[in-house]
């Protein structure tokens, strides 16, 4: 337990909220059919997760295909909505959260594309527990930068020392850190739990019950 309240809790989306690992290698394996060229194991697609989808789709085409990656980017779309509430669920515990927290403000700040998170939260049918969904409007704000934090601070008319930043990975507690946000990094996402230590976040949970009273 702490002495600190959180007003407002900011939460990652891929391997923080939702498990959408299954239905994103779904998409990028027939996004790669239909251009022709070779499959990819499920591993080293979950492998390319987390720093947005143009990242994404170029590190699955390869370099040697860059020429079809504009068309890839076009093809994946359509799969993706398609199929993104196929698999995709909460991680086991986190509506619990969501609910406990039901008292303060809670807003998703993600590297997914603003359509496919909108998509995704419609399909889990979590509309009213969010207050406020941060998405990037280029590849020059994706986290570690800290603009979309402080975009969604803004917009809640929030300050950093009510908040905290809920994430898997190092790009969610470096974005934090450099918005002046506290930072509680989680074990059971994508990120590499050692390179996440290492960067001393404030909090740190191991499963998603962890995170009931904690703030």
């Amino acid at each position: 337990m702490t002495t600190w309240r959180a007003e407002v809790l900011f939460f990652d989306f891929d391997g923080t909220l939702i498990d959408s690992k299954i239905d994103i290698a779904t998409s990028v394996n027939l996004t790669l059919r239909d251009l022709g060229l070779a499959l990819r194991s499920r591993e080293e697609i979950f492998s390319f997760v987390g720093d947005g989808v143009k990242r994404l789709l170029r590190l699955s085409v390869g370099e040697e295909n860059f020429d079809q990656y504009e068309k890839a980017l076009e093809i994946f779309r359509k799969h993706y909505l398609e199929h993104c509430v196929e698999t995709t669920r909460f991680y086991p515990g986190i509506w619990e959260v969501l609910h406990h927290y039901q008292d303060r403000r809670k807003a998703i700040v993600t590297n997914k594309s603003l359509e496919y998170t909108l998509s995704i939260v419609d399909g889990l049918h979590a509309q009213d527990l969010f207050h406020h969904v941060e998405a990037p409007r280029d590849t020059m704000e994706l986290k570690p930068e800290p603009v979309m934090l402080l975009r969604a601070l803004e917009g809640l008319g929030v300050d950093p020392s009510d908040t905290v930043m809920i994430g898997d990975s190092t790009n969610d507690v470096r974005a934090a850190q450099a918005a002046g946000i506290r930072a509680c990094a989680v074990g059971y996402g994508y990120g590499n739990r050692e390179k996440v230590a290492a960067l001393r976040p404030d909090f740190y949970c191991e499963n998603p019950k962890d995170l009931l009273g904690l703030f």
